[in-house]
């Protein structure tokens, strides 16, 4: 059996992530008819079948699902490995920090005071993206550290927790939670997130089955802040911001309100497993050296203790 080529394997993760021939073809910027040959001349050169096909449908097999874990490492490897080489030929080092607009939990300032206190310190360079961009930017070498909320997906990725704060729920002004105290997920049912799904399931993390059902969304332009509110205010969508992002968000046509049975929002940071950067590791004690100090506020305090009050209610464990 030959090595496998890099262009195979982005053949494949193609194909086995959009689950369509002719929608991982569109994607590679190629037709359909050459793509499929590569895939059958891979499973020919493997010896297994990677793709159960059907008129109706294609699925992977349980080699395919082996295949797609470990290609997906080999292809952030490879992208990584170029833009290592890149970074490090630059005639000034610089630290990549990847970050979403917002989840700092407000501590951003402070870390970038602390780290550059630090001896091994260098400039840092902000990459902000959305959420669910930070840990692939870890893995395929466009970041060296990185601040994000956790759960995520942790593969070659090391992290630290920082702050975790309880998440409210944004409402319109005029929406009838709006004039409670408090509330649950039950009571939010028939209303909507900003990607779609129902928002008394609670916010699906990455990878779960309500995210994936909500795929086609993913061709959409991402929205930013600004229109996430614009649609609360209109009473289209609810939203789990963390108590920070509302505290610094107030809004007179939004309501925040506590949400009893809402897991917190945990951050983290985190770097690739791998890294030896002595600037990469001054980023991490000063991050977790800031948040070892950081006191709760009056609206984390509050949020706390709502929810704590809802779960004695309910004869749950404090």
């Amino acid at each position: 059996m030959g090595d496998l080529e890099v262009r195979q394997l982005r053949y494949f993760v193609a194909v086995a992530e959009e689950l369509h021939f002719t929608r991982a073809a569109d994607r590679l910027g190629m037709a359909q008819p050459p793509l499929s040959r590569a895939i059958r001349e891979l499973e020919r050169q493997l010896g297994v079948r990677l793709l159960d096909r059907t008129t109706r449908q294609v699925s992977l097999t349980p080699a395919g699902e082996a295949l797609l874990r470990d290609a997906r490492v080999a292809l952030d490897a490879v992208t990584a490995a170029a833009r290592h080489a890149r970074h490090a030929a630059e005639p000034e080092p610089r630290l990549r920090l990847a970050l979403k607009a917002d989840y700092d939990a407000g501590l951003l300032p402070r870390i970038l005071a602390a780290y550059e206190e630090q001896p091994a310190a260098i400039p840092v360079d902000l990459l902000l993206g959305g959420r669910g961009e930070q840990a692939p930017a870890l893995r395929d070498g466009r970041a060296d550290v990185a601040l994000l909320p956790a759960p995520f997906d942790d593969r070659g990725v090391e992290f630290e927790p920082l702050l975790t704060e309880p998440r409210l729920v944004a409402l319109a002004a005029t929406d009838p939670l709006a004039a409670r105290d408090q509330v649950c997920l039950a009571d939010l049912a028939g209303r909507l997130l900003p990607d779609g799904a129902p928002a008394d399931h609670g916010d699906p993390q990455p990878g779960s089955a309500a995210v994936a059902a909500q795929r086609a969304l993913a061709d959409s332009p991402r929205m930013d802040l600004a229109q996430i509110f614009n649609l609360i205010e209109l009473g289209r969508i609810v939203w789990f911001p963390p108590v920070s992002v509302a505290r610094r968000h107030p809004r007179p046509d939004i309501t925040y309100r506590p949400v009893s049975d809402l897991a917190p929002s945990t951050l983290v940071v985190a770097w690739p497993r791998d890294s030896r950067s002595a600037a990469v590791a001054a980023m991490v004690r000063a991050a977790v050296a800031v948040a070892a100090v950081v006191p709760a506020g009056p609206d984390e305090q509050a949020a706390m203790t709502a929810a704590a009050r809802s779960r004695r209610a309910a004869g749950s464990p404090g």
